[in-house]
């Protein structure tokens, strides 16, 4: 017997229910993953709101954990037991003491990172990856736009951005929160509060504005993120923290400068296993060699009974950076 999140149905953070359950065997490709990190994603919130629908009730919650393999299916080849893993697309219920993971959707955790630094970076540093490395390629030298600069996402951009050289300019909402992107490698920041954001990156670029732009937050940003490209540039548009982007006249596209835009989303991208290995090689070599760091403050780190709580923290937008669950 263990225990785990579910809700009854989509709704706010109260929906949330704490519950025992029985960990069955796994089936033949599964890995059942003792959990000692549980990653906290804004996503979470999409799914148990109903943003994203799920097929069913109740439902687990999360996708993305770090922890000891404690059983495996009689055709596992890629994991044994004892093995410390991580992973960050397997099928709804990561909010619990053990999961059943396909073997496709783990890899090997170095015994340099910890279990909290990799449930606290796997998605995240993921989702950094292919959109840096795979929907736009980005450069040495090469300036950029990055929405929510001091989120768990925004801060692993910043450092990539630094390591790969390029010139990151971070959309944030307070000071405190500048300042954080600014320690993270960020080369500029912008107050998206207070700022006309446009204007700003204008300013930044010497009128040159820039060849893409990476916006989480949706709805509130989306005419300004379009405003800051350059002709034929590129707006990735992979998050909708403010709304989803609705209503899309496609001929504002050609007046602001033939531009393209995309609406991506990590498991378009990391689709094999061998994908996926590649892509956390890069992330880990990077958290190794100390040009990537992810640190959790105590505060953002919550027992996994008390996820009601820790939604309501991240739905606030007070938190910075990572959070965690901690079973």
């Amino acid at each position: 017997m263990a225990n785990r999140i579910e809700f009854p149905q989509h709704g706010g953070p109260e929906v949330l229910r704490w519950v025992p359950y029985d960990v069955d065997q796994p089936m033949e490709t599964e890995i059942i993953v003792r959990h000692h990190a549980i990653g906290l994603n804004y996503i979470d919130t999409y799914v148990r709101s109903g943003l994203y629908p799920v097929s069913q009730f109740p439902s687990g919650l999360g996708s993305e954990a770090a922890g000891e393999v404690v059983g495996v299916g009689s055709r596992v080849t890629r994991f044994k037991v004892g093995d410390r893993v991580v992973y960050c697309q397997s099928g709804l219920g990561a909010y619990s003491e053990y999961h059943h993971v396909d073997q496709s959707k783990a890899v090997i955790l170095p015994e340099a990172i910890s279990y909290q630094s990799a449930a606290a970076s796997f998605l995240k540093g993921l989702t950094v990856y292919y959109l840096f490395h795979m929907t736009h390629k980005v450069q040495p030298g090469e300036t950029l736009l990055f929405h929510a600069a001091a989120g768990g996402v925004g801060l692993i951009a910043c450092q990539w951005a630094k390591a790969l050289g390029a010139k990151l300019i971070g959309g944030v909402s307070s000071e405190s929160k500048a300042q954080r992107a600014r320690e993270a490698g960020a080369w500029a920041t912008l107050n998206t509060s207070k700022e006309d954001i446009a204007k700003r990156v204008s300013e930044l670029t010497a009128g040159q504005k820039v060849p893409v732009v990476y916006d989480s937050v949706g709805k509130a940003t989306w005419q300004a993120s379009l405003d800051c490209l350059q002709p034929r540039g590129l707006l990735v548009s992979f998050g909708n923290a403010s709304g989803p982007v609705t209503g899309v006249d496609l001929a504002i596209l050609n007046q602001k400068g033939s531009l393209f835009v995309t609406r991506p989303s990590l498991n378009g991208y990391l689709t094999t296993p061998e994908q996926l290995d590649q892509a956390g090689a890069a992330l880990f070599d990077l958290i190794i060699a100390g040009k990537i760091e992810v640190s959790v403050p105590a505060s953002q780190q919550f027992s996994l009974r008390d996820a009601t709580q820790a939604h309501r923290a991240l739905e606030s937008r007070t938190t910075t950076g990572a959070c965690l669950l901690i079973p």
